[in-house]
């Protein structure tokens, strides 16, 4: 559904990025916004340059229900970036609200932002802000989802065609671990709304199948809502209850998918997927009740974006690695795009060392507990 074009980066290149837009200042400082709040931001410290002075950031984060990474770790990793920076900024959710979403997409256009980054709830909401912004003289910065048809500056995020096949292939070792080489797998996909979920579902689905697994049930969740998921999937495993293992888009998904294999007794024996490396994913994987998640390292893609943003809203060109196709425009959206990481119950403890999160949230069963003393986690 798109071609791009890229160089995977590092971490060096990264940290980069974010020396040259925020020039490694460790002066200045501003406060976010609550999540509630609807008040911009404002600077309480001097900036650490004129240019740095004169910006102001937006941000619209989409909600905090698909998945909890969005108010616990991009909001502070954002927030990290501008306040070292010394740059003003305002950071809000639109709690999965395409009303909202719009609402402050007119009030940080009219409360004089510079730049606005947002991560879309849908291509056609998110287009529609960004044309308003560009009418407006406003950069737009699409952040860990692409807008189709929005035209932004720059695109931040993960090789998202990676993370799905990392899915697969964590999937398929999965299943080859236990001695299964074939037979069915289910496709629990993301929201038919976001780009991403389409390029998850192409990583993962082309591992399965090259893998000589068959792809039996499958179907998206609007919204990426975890309720629905979990009745989809009930429905989907009432239909084809023989199947070995199930691609789930995320750990959202993945924990309503393994709560209806648990009720028929199912748990840990029918390999399950996952992304984000969120608490409840990694305790899953523990546990055995989820094979794997992926791992992306958001404070890297924070790190990244908010550089693009300090960039233009300098009147710079942000340093990017690649170029990512707009299948409505036609455009090649210059892009910053970052590598992901498949985390097994063996290379937890990675997450940990990178301090995303800590042992006491995910270490909370008897099982996960075991598992943690085994593997040196604490």
């Amino acid at each position: 559904m798109r071609t791009r074009s890229l160089a995977l980066v590092v971490t060096a290149a990264t940290s980069a990025l974010v020396l040259a837009a925020c020039g490694g200042s460790s002066s200045g400082g501003s406060s976010s916004s609550a999540a509630s709040s609807s008040a911009p931001a404002s600077s309480s410290a001097p900036a650490s340059s004129s240019a740095a002075a004169a910006a102001k950031v937006g941000v619209i984060l989409p909600d905090s229900a698909s998945s909890a990474r969005w108010e616990t770790a991009d909001r502070k990793y954002l927030t990290d970036a501008f306040t070292a920076a010394g740059v003003e900024f305002d950071i809000q959710n639109a709690g999965g609200d395409k009303a909202k979403f719009t609402t402050l997409c007119d009030s940080m256009i009219t409360g004089g932002v510079n730049v606005l980054m947002i991560v879309n709830l849908d291509s056609d909401t998110g287009a529609a802000c960004e044309k308003k912004a560009a009418a407006q003289g406003i950069k737009t910065i699409d952040y860990d989802r692409l807008t189709l048809g929005g035209g932004a500056a720059a695109y931040v995020s993960f090789d998202n065609v990676a993370v799905g096949k990392a899915e697969g292939d964590g999937l398929v070792k999965c299943l080859k671990d236990a001695g299964v080489t074939t037979g069915t797998v289910a496709l629990l996909n993301g929201s038919p709304t976001d780009n991403n979920a389409t390029l998850f579902k192409e990583g993962y689905k082309k591992a399965i199948e090259a893998a000589g697994f068959t792809i039996g049930e499958d179907q998206a969740v609007p919204d990426w809502d975890n309720a629905k998921g979990g009745v989809i999937f009930e429905q989907m495993f009432t239909k084809d209850p023989k199947i070995v293992g199930v691609d789930a888009a995320n750990d959202g998904l993945g924990g309503a998918v393994i709560a209806v294999l648990a009720k028929n007794g199912l748990a840990g024996k029918i390999p399950v997927t996952g992304q984000d490396a969120t608490d409840e994913g990694l305790t899953r994987v523990l546990e055995g009740t989820q094979c794997v998640t992926v791992y992306k390292a958001i404070k890297k893609e924070a790190d990244a974006a908010a550089a693009a943003a300090i960039a233009l809203a300098k009147g710079e060109t942000p340093q990017t690695n690649g170029t990512v196709k707009d299948s409505v425009s036609g455009m090649d959206v210059p892009s910053v795009l970052l590598e992901p990481q498949a985390i097994f119950k063996a290379n937890v403890k990675d997450v940990i060392t990178d301090a995303f999160t800590t042992a006491a949230k995910i270490c909370t069963t008897e099982a996960a507990k075991k598992a943690c003393a085994e593997l040196g986690i604490s």
